[in-house]
């Protein structure tokens, strides 16, 4: 049994969640999963958590009954469900009243940072984190932002029983062959190019979206609570909570980048005649992300990881080429579905 402060309970253990979930079971932390599925859990308990808890994100009772019961809290299931971070708050915000302090890491995305349009080329904007008047500026309808703000508003109330934190990935990639979960932008293109026959982007394919390995992501995550474990309820870090976790400085690839890569690669594999990428006709957006296609896939999202790096934190993991063409590929090639059938991404998208 891990001792007070110790206690974990992660909210989606995912793509992202499960990753961070092993690393910290690794480091002696006490992990409860919330998950949807008795399979899941299964697995999630064969990485080291001490319960998995089944239970849907609408389930605000719940969650915030098993909130009351850790120290630390994880959302990494989605960065666009309010009931779910509200369920949470609830939690933390009744341990304060009862005198106990809890750090909740929440998941958002870059997606709030979305400039530009899908006819437009490469954006000089770039947001920083450790400059909070710069995400701060966004639109308070953009994208995540509305959880976002009703977090924040939370902070301000407990700042002195709760350590709160937004992490903010941009596009992420990378497989773990342990768990044989993919990431969601770059595979949903390359569905969309296996069902239609050509490598899409959107627009002009001009935009570009700065990336993040999950696994240098899920060390990103424990980095961050390591930090935030460490400062008191007064130090000044806690007025900024956000935090990006990127890779790749200034060797952003556009959405056409990635679209040669996609048909190339596919090209390669014998799955396509013409390696040419072309622009995605508006009639077929369904196939991809429908009416979110032009934010998810088509628009520019710089971000600068400046905190976490000087925490110590570094990517060390493939690029995402590399994952790509050694990994994600073979991996989505071996599904046996229907490719006609491929009806796009009916999920919420992290990022």
């Amino acid at each position: 049994m891990a001792s007070s402060g110790k206690k974990v309970f992660i909210v989606g253990p995912g793509f992202i969640g499960w990753n961070v979930l092993e690393l910290l079971v690794k480091e002696g932390y006490e992990v409860t999963g919330y998950l949807r599925r008795n399979e899941h859990a299964d697995q999630i308990k064969a990485s080291g958590a001490a319960q998995a808890v089944l239970g849907d994100l609408n389930d605000r009772a719940l969650i915030t009954k098993h909130v009351l019961d850790h120290d630390i809290v994880f959302h990494t299931a989605t960065a666009d469900h309010l009931p779910s971070a509200q369920a949470i708050l609830d939690g933390v915000q009744q341990r304060a009243e009862k005198g106990l302090n809890t750090t909740y890491i929440h998941t958002s995305g870059t997606s709030v940072l979305a400039d530009g349009t899908p006819q437009s080329g490469k954006s000089s904007r770039i947001f920083h984190d450790n400059v909070k008047s710069e995400v701060d500026s966004v639109a308070d309808d953009a994208p995540h932002r509305k959880i976002d703000l009703t977090i924040l508003d939370v902070q301000k109330k407990l700042r002195q029983k709760a350590k709160i934190a937004i992490m903010m990935p941009p596009l992420i990639y990378g497989f773990n062959p342990r768990h044989k979960r993919l990431s969601i932008q770059i595979p949903t293109l390359t569905r969309y190019a296996l069902k239609h026959g050509f490598a899409p982007y959107v627009g002009v394919g001009g935009g570009v979206w700065s990336n993040i390995h999950v696994l240098d992501l899920a060390r990103g995550y424990i980095t961050l609570l390591h930090h935030l474990e460490s400062l008191s309820f007064d130090s000044p870090e806690l007025d900024n909570p956000y935090y990006f976790c990127e890779t790749t400085g200034d060797n952003e690839p556009s959405w056409k980048d990635i679209a040669e890569l996609i048909g190339s690669s596919l090209h390669k594999a014998g799955e396509l005649s013409d390696p040419t990428p072309c622009t995605v006709p508006q009639e077929t957006y369904g196939d991809i992300f429908g009416d979110f296609t032009d934010a998810v896939a088509g628009v520019n999202s710089r971000s600068r990881a400046v905190r976490l790096r000087e925490l110590g934190w570094k990517p060390v993991e493939k690029s995402w080429k590399e994952s790509y063409v050694e990994d994600e590929l073979p991996e989505i090639l071996s599904e046996r579905t229907d490719r006609k059938a491929f009806k796009g991404y009916g999920g919420a998208v992290a990022s």
